[in-house]
């Protein structure tokens, strides 16, 4: 039986089924995977910055948009995932840009792929484990699959009762799809909820990645500290930083230009 393929959109070098292999040397295959609750449209913004020198894969991670469904959803499986795709695109190496989660994602391929993978940039998310902070969110999106909402304003008001910022509202509404006369989830919450632990919990120690990676920090985000530093470089020797001030954890979306820049300048950087 053939693995199942995430669902993703191509742009950039290759869409119009140019010679992968002849491309790849001179215009980088790059993967952009997203974040917790998220799809691949949420960094379109980086793609579509990539995309005028590169090959840009978007994906949606398992459980996640328009991609297959699952109960088991580790980083080892899902960083497996991109490994699959890459192997249908006849990728054999690729660049990977992965925000929150999917920086996760990105560092555990790296982790168990070095051949594979040339260079890392990771918004905001180490290799850490982290303390539950979406109980509230878990439990407005259960809220409305319980009892499924017929607009997208009543299912705003629904999540607002457990969801005081609408930027966090608005961005999971984005998930939100509607079937017949009602809505509901594109991704599979009970397996999120299932896996939680591990999609919080830190990545495996013993491996490291010697290749160049790029953590970019949103200066209001306490996901990425100074106490973080020791996990991080056990396992990415080769890092670097950098702080994008006035953005928080969602700094691709809130400081744009800037990120893109970042992202892209590294990305180039011989």
């Amino acid at each position: 039986m053939q693995p199942a393929l995430l669902n993703y959109k191509t742009r950039g070098f290759n869409t119009l089924q140019e010679d992968i292999h002849q491309k790849e040397t001179t215009h980088q295959a790059i993967f952009v995977i997203h974040g917790l609750f998220g799809t691949l449209d949420n960094l379109n913004g980086i793609a579509r910055a990539l995309e005028e020198e590169h090959y840009v894969i978007s994906v949606d991670v398992r459980n996640h948009g328009k991609s297959f469904q699952t109960q088991s959803m580790s980083y080892a499986e899902m960083a497996s995932d991109i490994i699959v795709l890459a192997d249908h695109l006849g990728l054999s190496t690729f660049a990977v840009v992965g925000h929150s989660m999917g920086g996760k994602i990105a560092m555990q391929l790296a982790l168990d792929h070095p051949n594979r993978v040339t260079k890392l940039a990771i918004a905001d998310m180490a290799p850490v484990g982290y303390h539950s902070r979406h109980d509230a969110i878990i439990q407005g999106l259960e809220a409305i699959q319980i009892q499924p909402p017929s607009s997208r304003k009543e299912a705003d008001d629904i999540l607002s009762t457990y969801i005081d910022e609408p930027g966090v509202r608005q961005f999971l509404l984005k998930s939100l799809e509607k079937s017949g006369d009602v809505f509901g989830w594109q991704f599979h919450l009970s397996a999120i909820k299932e896996n939680y632990s591990l999609i919080i919990g830190p990545l495996e120690e013993g491996k490291s990645f010697h290749g160049e990676v790029l953590f970019i920090k949103g200066a209001d985000s306490d996901y990425i500290l100074p106490q973080h530093r020791e996990e991080t470089i056990k396992r990415f020797p080769n890092s670097q930083a950098k702080i994008i001030s006035g953005a928080g954890h969602w700094l691709h979306a809130e400081k744009p230009a800037i990120f893109n820049r970042i992202v892209c300048n590294f990305i180039a950087s011989k």
